[in-house]
């Protein structure tokens, strides 16, 4: 029986998502099929394999009961941990990653896991980092295709040194992208960090924030439409797509607490655009996924205007796989459970 871990956590501001998505994984994984273990990350970046109650994770009381200090031993290709006094090599044949924004999504994690040898579901170290850095992936998409982008502007922490040098910044955005515009950073995902600013005077607050998440930001101009997302999952070379959903934020947009803790947000599915404009926001996703050498899977999200353009807003290469996520839901639609999901999933590494 090939070993499986689910690794959650982390020290993401999107902490607790990972808990939510990691909890109905487990919940939903075939464990018939595979020998599942768990492996946890604290928000200050502690490893520990987790043999308690799998609903305390989703609590996240997971640390208050049987943990035991983990380590990836990278010339061996196993992860040590220590119980009862003795040291326990486990030896993964996959992990499966529910760790959101930095420090995984962002390709840090896969990194490490490629030198040690252990084979990761979904992007690797590579592709990983190019889908979390908006800026990056919007250019090669760029390049690659001719998709839709969003008149944008690209702000680094070093042009941000007074009062003056964030004028200047308004002043640019204002003549190139006008108001209401998305203030964000480059790499952080769930709409962390993320402002629409709709005046002068709410510019610089959207700025800092968005730089407390990330030194590179993002400024680009508000698109009037319906928000579609597109699950795509690829099996060595084999394409099954999901979707479109639109997403209605009930909200300014779709933000962390819209997608996560309100009850506001709602969606359709399918997304109520023409069929023409289904098949086209399905193939974009494709394109843009082959595009940035994805594996594995991602959703990929659009914006369709009123007159019927489709314009690319961004991918997330690590998904939510909460009871909520639409990733998950899109493949549900297409008749695939969550549960073959993940089996599917899984064996695209083994």
């Amino acid at each position: 029986m090939k070993t499986v871990v689910i690794l959650f956590g982390g020290k993401s501001s999107e902490y607790e998502v990972s808990l939510s998505s990691a909890s109905a994984a487990y919940a939903n994984i075939d464990k018939s099929a595979y020998d599942v273990r768990l492996v946890g990350i604290t928000r200050d970046g502690r490893f520990y394999y987790y043999e308690g109650k799998p609903e305390l994770i989703a609590e996240d009381k997971w640390t208050e009961d049987k943990i035991y200090p983990l380590s990836v031993d990278l010339s061996r290709g196993t992860m040590t941990y220590e119980k009862d006094g003795k040291t326990v090599d486990l030896r993964a044949d996959a992990v499966l990653p529910m760790i959101h924004g930095k420090f995984c999504e962002d390709g840090t994690m896969q990194g490490m896991f490629a030198v040690a040898g252990i084979p990761v579901v979904g992007c690797d170290c590579q592709s990983s980092a190019v889908c979390m850095d908006k800026v990056v992936a919007k250019s090669i998409v760029a390049v690659n295709s001719d998709i839709h982008l969003a008149k944008m502007v690209v702000v680094k922490a070093a042009d941000v040194t007074d009062g003056d040098s964030v004028d200047k910044i308004r002043e640019k955005c204002e003549k190139k992208l006008g108001y209401p515009m998305f203030v964000k950073p480059s790499r952080a995902g769930s709409s962390v960090g993320v402002t629409k600013v709709k005046t002068a005077e709410k510019f610089s607050a959207a700025l800092l924030a968005a730089l407390k998440e990330d030194d590179k930001v993002l400024i680009e101009e508000a698109i009037v439409g319906k928000e579609i997302e597109v699950a795509v999952m690829e099996e060595k070379g084999r394409y099954t797509v999901g979707g479109p959903a639109e997403i209605d934020s009930g909200a300014e947009f779709y933000d962390y607490e819209a997608k996560y803790i309100s009850d506001v947000s709602s969606f359709y599915l399918p997304a109520r655009i023409s069929e023409e404009k289904q098949l086209e926001v399905r193939q974009d996703a494709v394109t843009i996924f082959k595009s940035l050498d994805c594996k594995g899977f991602a959703r990929v999200d659009f914006f369709c205007t009123n007159d019927g353009e489709i314009i690319f807003n961004e991918i997330n290469n690590l998904p939510g796989f909460t009871p909520i996520s639409m990733f998950p839901k899109m493949m549900i639609n297409e008749g695939i459970s969550y549960s073959e999901l993940l089996d599917r999933l899984v064996k695209t590494v083994l």
